[in-house]
């Protein structure tokens, strides 16, 4: 899922980001490079405050030049917002058919939360829907940027029975 955006000038020397399908997600930085680097945050910002205002979150125009991608969690937990949605199913009702707690559904459709896919694809099935993944080739020019920054760092997290006993020797 990606999203066009507008780069331009601003007065005062910095680039100015604009996504025209998501007009609330404005960013800027001082280069392109850094302005298209906070422009996913802003993005992914917007997009939270619309799944917790209940507001439609719009479908990427058709994209030309430049735009900004939304990443594989967060763009599957954006499809699963947007399923229950067209199926009228709020988050009590994804909550019963999961038998799971109210806050682990918040924790589901929050962007900013590293969700586990597992859950995410029970979340999906529950309304209907399935997970499909696909793996592509880069894109020439964004595979250069990325080895000229580096690669990003992954989170690790760690593994649950490792967890549970660090929290029993707590108490």
């Amino acid at each position: 899922m990606r999203y066009p955006v507008t780069l331009s000038k601003d007065d005062n020397g910095t680039f100015l980001v604009r996504f025209a399908d998501v007009p609330e997600a404005i960013t800027f930085g001082a280069t392109k490079e850094e302005a298209l680097a906070h422009a996913q945050d802003a993005l992914l910002t917007v997009f939270d405050a619309y799944i917790k205002d209940r507001r439609d979150i719009p479908q990427p125009s058709e994209r030309r030049g430049v735009s900004v991608e939304v990443p594989a969690l967060e763009a599957s937990k954006i499809a699963l917002y947007r399923a229950m949605r067209e199926r009228s199913i709020n988050k009590s009702e994804l909550a019963r058919r999961l038998r799971w707690h109210l806050p682990q559904v918040d924790r589901v459709l929050d962007v900013r939360h590293g969700s586990q896919i597992d859950q995410i694809e029970s979340a999906l099935a529950a309304v209907g829907k399935r997970l499909v993944v696909d793996v592509i080739d880069a894109e020439p020019k964004r595979m250069a940027r990325i080895l000229a920054s580096g690669f990003p760092k992954i989170r690790r997290s760690r593994p649950r029975a490792a967890h549970n006993k660090r929290a029993a020797k707590k108490r």
